[in-house]
């Protein structure tokens, strides 16, 4: 296992914790608080909240922020430009905000520019087609896309569509990978 790779423009405040082998690219910021696990790749711009936890191999994209409130679990995939939100009311004036939890589940993959309105969880293996934006859980495997996001189907580990169905198949069986 290696240290953390940490690029020269970007900032990692003292109280932040990098995993092994994780690399922080170009202009990005992490804040003290924030726990990073083992593998990680945070791309250029990427802001990483005070208390932010990120699990272990997750890969977040460029000019992605993750605010206060949201949890990445293991092998989380954050496509570029997406947006997560922590408060479902914020105002300019108000001196406290109201920070609502979002939870990514192992696994689940984000598109680029997809938006993940505050107080969700995205299942394990879930998908979030590119621009969507979602308002409400996204169930395991599922895959949703649209605005506001609409499930379209079911997908595998591997990110393969298994099925178009409403309901999640009894099995998954995936002509790609064989599971």
């Amino acid at each position: 296992m290696e240290a953390p790779q940490v690029h020269e423009t970007a900032i990692v405040e003292p109280g932040a914790s990098l995993g092994e082998d994780t690399k922080v690219w170009h202009h990005s910021h992490v804040r003290s608080g924030a726990r990073i696990g083992r593998g990680c790749t945070l791309g250029k711009n990427v802001f990483v909240d005070a208390g932010v936890e990120i699990g272990d191999r997750v890969k977040i994209q460029n000019n992605v922020s993750v605010y206060r409130g949201v949890t990445l679990a293991d092998e989380v995939f954050v496509g570029p430009s997406a947006v997560f939100t922590n408060d479902l009311r914020p105002r300019a004036v108000t001196a406290d905000w109201n920070v609502i939890p979002t939870n990514v589940e192992r696994g689940a993959s984000i598109g680029a520019n997809a938006t993940i309105v505050c107080g969700v969880t995205l299942a394990p293996w879930s998908m979030v087609a590119a621009g969507a934006v979602v308002t409400h859980d996204v169930a395991a495997h599922q895959l949703v896309a649209g605005v506001p996001a609409r499930p379209l189907g079911w997908v595998c580990e591997c990110g393969e569509v298994v099925s178009r169905a409403e309901e999640p198949p009894a099995s998954f069986s995936c002509g790609a990978c064989g599971r």
